[in-house]
């Protein structure tokens, strides 16, 4: 049976009905569907448009459908062309008559805007706590490492010396804006479509006030073609699905650079990790490289839906179809690959001692010593001079600035005491940035605790 079939004289053919259909992976909001009907009928009856024993007869029908998906004793059927039909064929064979008064002052465009619209709030939430505990997760490297000296870099060449609290502190930036954004859309997207009909409203006098309170909404949608060819919200929903793969990405490549050979900065754990088919050494980071290759993905989607949108008149579409598995399968995707990363970071080891040692002999602390120079008197161009030619004698007698002697200093400047010793250690390097932001010690943990209330709230 179809919603729609009445002006028709002949079946579909087969071919077009597959086509056409969404049941095979619209079937994903059911919950959603059911929960929407169940407050279009509470409205329906609060309005008298329905009898209060047919919105009864209505939502124990529907209840009983979602139990049934819910405990396998009910399955989806691929002669429903989408879920509104299957859960309005499957209410009508259950309790007779009363359920064909379900669609009473809705169309299926304003059911599907709903349904779309409850899903992805329900997953904006969920993503949101998978991020939140990745932060969680970030601020406990961070805040065992306030003291675990790494080098910064830029250009991926050696440049400053940091600590490792403050490298993963710059991804917890970035986590607590993608946050930041999913609150955002979650906001400006929290208006109800349903009552907006195919396109310009019904004749019945809803309640759309009520409907929207019912399904936890701000509000009603104030324009009825807007309300049914929106979907704006899906596509800030998967630019910011974007943006947290663009950030996962970028830290998985450099947990990869790190895991290598020449870094030795951490180890990834063995059951994050696999192993060559044909080389007995191997040990290959491969999780880090699928969510890395999974970020292209979620920007097709993004692509895609930004594509199928740009050329579609007002008002609904069937193009719009479109856009559900694109959203889905990114949701999905990004769902699994913050999960996946959290677990991979809790179970990483980091080789604290290597990474000092890296800082030290890439010359991470030549700004420091220029700056001793300039403490002294020195114009900064004539220290930045002089201790390029520093690095330099380092460079060809494989030597840390730590580990020259006092008249190696002197033979390129007199200027250098016992003190500059002091002046370029890493302790010293790092303590002496104290600006908020910044990795010295007293700066980190000032951070930290705007970071735990942060995450307490």
């Amino acid at each position: 049976m179809k919603l729609w079939g009445g002006r028709f004289t002949k079946e579909t053919n087969e071919l077009v009905h597959n086509f056409n259909a969404s049941i095979s992976f619209d079937q994903k909001f059911y919950k959603q569907d059911i929960r929407g009907s169940i407050a279009h009928v509470t409205m329906l009856a609060k309005q008298g448009i329905i009898s209060d024993n047919e919105k009864d007869s209505i939502i124990k029908g529907l209840n009983s459908i979602l139990t049934d998906i819910e405990n396998g004793s009910l399955e989806f059927s691929s002669s429903s062309e989408d879920i509104h039909s299957f859960v309005e064929q499957n209410l009508i064979e259950r309790i007779g008559d009363a359920g064909k008064k379900l669609h009473t002052g809705r169309s299926r465009n304003d059911q599907v805007a709903l349904d779309m619209k409850l899903y992805t709030r329900d997953e904006i939430v969920e993503i949101d706590k998978l991020l939140k505990d990745l932060l969680s997760s970030l601020y406990k490297v961070m805040e065992n490492n306030i003291e675990t000296y790494m080098p910064g870099f830029t250009h991926l060449q050696k440049a400053q010396p940091i600590t490792l609290a403050h490298h993963f502190g710059a991804y917890f930036e970035m986590f607590k804006r993608d946050r930041s954004r999913l609150h955002d859309i979650y906001e400006r997207m929290n208006y109800c479509p349903l009552g907006s009909g195919a396109l310009a409203g019904t004749t019945y006098p809803l309640d759309r006030d009520y409907t929207a309170s019912l399904l936890d909404f701000y509000g009603p949608t104030l324009n009825s073609m807007d309300s049914v060819s929106d979907r704006d919200y899906l596509i800030e929903l998967l630019s910011a699905l974007s943006t947290v793969m663009m950030h996962l990405s970028r830290f998985c490549e450099e947990i990869i650079i790190w895991n290598s050979n020449e870094y030795k900065f951490v180890e990834i754990d063995d059951s994050y990790s696999t192993g060559s088919s044909i080389m007995p050494q191997k040990k290959n980071p491969d999780i880090a490289e699928l969510i890395r290759g999974k970020t292209g993905r979620v920007y097709g989607a993004l692509t895609s839906l930004l594509t199928t949108m740009k050329g579609i008149p007002l008002a609904y579409n069937k193009d719009m179809q479109e856009d559900k598995e694109f959203a889905f399968d990114a949701i999905d995707t990004v769902k699994g690959c913050v999960l996946l990363f959290k677990g991979m970071i809790d179970t990483m080891k980091f080789n604290n001692e290597r990474m000092a040692e890296s800082t030290k002999h890439g010359f991470t602390n030549a700004t420091d010593a220029a700056d001793y120079l300039v403490n002294k008197g020195v114009p900064f161009r004539d220290a930045h001079s002089i201790v390029g030619q520093l690095v330099l004698f380092g460079i060809a007698n494989n030597k840390a600035l730590d580990d020259f002697t006092l008249e190696e200093f002197k033979n390129i400047s007199d200027v250098f005491e016992e003190d500059i010793y002091d002046a370029i250690s890493l302790k010293t390097c790092v303590e002496k940035r104290l600006t908020i932001g910044a990795p010295g010690f007293d700066a980190m943990r000032k951070t930290l605790e705007i970071y735990k209330e942060y995450l307490a709230k």
